[in-house]
């Protein structure tokens, strides 16, 4: 699709101006006019423009016909002092969706290819990567990673997107070294836990092993043992405990004896010399006999309740001293290793803790793999089933390559002549391209963008700064 017919009419500084289906370079010092046709065309595909003023000082009415081979007819009119006017008709017939049916006829490219040139890298990738065509939204993006990320720019094309999604500059790589570290960390701790804990321990065992009981029971046990061993010393000392009681028995009785003696002389001596109290002595020495029997049979009595009390103890010993004791060594080394085993629950437990989050922080780690994996992958299944629209355009690391090489690193020329392919690129499309400012240029680049879009059937309207105080229109 060529243009036939362009007719701007008091719109931007242009009064009016009229161009035929050729090509043309507009020459002239500035501001004699060049870009405002440029823009002129511009605001007729795109209802858009840089400048603050579009209708023509003095005017209250702007307007730009565009005619084609095709039987397309562009008319967009801009009004000071009434609403805008736009008729979009194919064959005579209003388009629907106007804005929607211009925006399929021509690639940005194509309106400002010198200023391609002079982009910085990204900007050139990314003008380069919109090119491809290829249907997404943010549903694709939801059923492929599980998440819209937040922190992805999707005013991008879907190549910048994903080359975005995997970078190591992203969120999800920066997430995965993060989680990765809590990993090694908790790895760490594990192994560190893990190195006192015995191999194949059985924290449920453990756990429900009662140890109180097990005290109870060794005790008892001691206890009973401790009971023969005193029983068996008992009853060894019966004898000697007796013979002991016997002998404070015969102490007792001959101390008594002697004090009897004594006092018996003392008072046979006293009889001569107090014969007054005869009678009371000799009722006295009367009674002596009555007293040492009183004393002996306390001493008696004391006698048979130790014997008594001795002979009970003998009894308790007699039910023990017949007995075995019981070998408690094996309980006892039961008990020590439970108390052994019981003091690793709680860092049992806390590895086991540890263990489950190390789990969870695994997957997670897996899972920033899987969607960077997939961020990485995905750029060439999506290359192929795309629609391409320059010969050996490739796509690598989310860089877009033309023939091997980087579009930054692709000469001037090279890159203008890129421009030309992307107009040829939509066979039903507006075959035209805007070049304003081609002194930019250098005179062999300049001819040789001219010469490409000649041989490629391209229709070119450009501009170039001269010295001439007027706008000259030369046919090309």
């Amino acid at each position: 699709m060529r243009t036939t017919k362009i007719k701007i009419r008091n719109l931007f500084g242009i009064t009016e101006t009229e161009l035929d289906g050729r090509s043309v370079e507009l020459t002239g010092a500035n501001g004699v006019g060049k870009t405002s046709v440029i823009d002129a065309l511009r605001y007729a595909l795109t209802n858009k423009s840089d400048r603050d003023i579009i209708v023509r000082q003095g005017e209250k009415e702007g307007e730009i016909l565009i005619e084609t081979d095709t039987g397309l007819s562009i008319d967009r009119k801009k009004r000071t002092e009434q609403a805008d006017y736009k008729s979009v008709k194919e064959n005579g017939k209003e388009v629907m969706a106007p804005e929607n049916f211009l925006r399929q006829l021509f690639t940005p490219l194509q309106l400002d290819p010198v200023a391609f040139t002079l982009m910085d890298v990204k900007s050139k990738n990314r003008a380069i990567l919109d090119l491809i065509e290829y249907d997404w939204d943010l549903n694709f993006i939801n059923d492929k990673f599980g998440e819209i990320p937040s922190w992805i720019n999707y005013e991008q094309n879907i190549l910048e997107v994903l080359s975005d999604m995997q970078s190591e500059n992203g969120q999800w790589f920066k997430e995965r070294q993060n989680v990765n570290r809590d990993i090694r960390n908790k790895q760490a701790f594990i192994e560190d836990i893990a190195k006192d804990i015995p191999a194949d321990y059985q924290a449920e065992k453990w756990e429900a092993y009662d140890l109180g009981a097990a005290y109870k029971k060794l005790e008892q046990i001691k206890e009973h043992n401790s009971r023969i061993e005193r029983a068996k010393l008992f009853r060894s000392s019966y004898d000697s405990k007796l013979r002991k009681l016997e002998a404070d028995k015969m102490i007792e009785i001959s101390a008594e004896e002697k004090a009897i003696s004594t006092e018996r002389e003392t008072l046979l001596s006293d009889i001569e010399r107090m014969k007054a109290q005869i009678k009371a002595s000799e009722d006295k020495l009367a009674g002596l006999s009555g007293k040492l029997e009183d004393k002996k049979a306390l001493a008696e009595s004391r006698f048979n309740e130790a014997k008594t009390k001795l002979d009970a103890d003998m009894s308790v010993a007699d039910e023990y001293t017949d007995k075995q004791p019981i070998d408690f060594a094996e309980l006892q080394k039961e008990v020590e290793n439970a108390e052994e085993m019981k003091r690793h629950l709680n860092e049992y437990s806390r590895m086991k803790g540890m263990q489950s989050e190390l789990e969870e922080l695994k997957a997670q780690s897996d899972e920033y793999t899987r969607k960077i994996e997939l961020a990485r992958t995905l750029p060439g299944e999506i290359l192929e089933t795309a629609k391409i629209p320059i010969e050996g355009f490739t796509v690598q690391n989310g860089i877009p390559l033309i023939n091997g090489l980087p579009v930054a690193n692709l000469s001037e020329g090279e890159q203008l002549s890129l421009c030309v392919d992307v107009a040829i690129s939509k066979p039903n499309g507006l075959q035209v391209i805007l070049i304003d400012g081609t002194e930019k240029l250098s005179s062999e680049n300049r001819e040789k963008l001219y010469s490409k879009c000649h041989e490629k059937g391209i229709q070119f309207i450009a501009t170039r700064t001269t010295d001439s105080s007027e706008m000259e229109v030369h046919y090309i």
